[in-house]
């Protein structure tokens, strides 16, 4: 590197991207505290610029892919839609039955199995970018108290 970074620099760039964990105690807090920081230092620090955007285009790259991944479910749950106000679903037809204790699994009783498929794979996906995101971002809060540069993987440029 061309230019010496000092430990202040490293601190806050790491912290940046720290902060974005606050998301599990303040609501939008991956968004609100890592934009706080980059906003009030990214003129003082090229470094701490760099990392402020990075750290933000990838907390909103994945708030989007989150997003895009429970649209993709909207069809499947409106399809399931018309048997939800069939009384017959939910069993309410068997309530006289009550004292009886025949019990009888049985697939073709269960409605909601194609609901859980995309359920499924879209809780997975959910999971999946949860991972990512965790890994990310604590491989970038240390790399960048080393004083490397960081990029995400899987960012859209938002803020250039």
């Amino acid at each position: 590197m061309a230019t010496t970074l000092t430990k202040h620099e490293r601190n806050l760039s790491a912290i940046i991207h720290a902060s974005t964990f606050s998301k599990y105690f303040i609501p939008f807090g991956n968004f609100i505290m890592p934009l706080i920081l980059w906003m009030s230092n990214k003129k003082q620090y090229d470094f701490v610029d760099y990392n402020g955007k990075q750290a933000l285009n990838f907390q909103i790259s994945m708030l989007l892919y989150a997003i895009v991944a429970g649209l993709i479910t909207i069809p499947f749950f409106i399809g399931f839609m018309p048997d939800l106000f069939d009384w017959d679903v939910f069993g309410f037809h068997r309530l006289s039955n009550l004292n009886n204790l025949n019990i009888h699994i049985s697939s073709d009783d269960f409605k909601f199995g194609r609901l859980f498929w995309p359920a499924s794979i879209t809780g997975l996906l959910q999971v999946g970018l949860a991972v990512v995101n965790i890994v990310f971002t604590i491989l970038a809060t240390i790399r960048t108290n080393e004083g490397q540069h960081f990029k995400y993987p899987f960012t859209i440029k938002f803020i250039k």
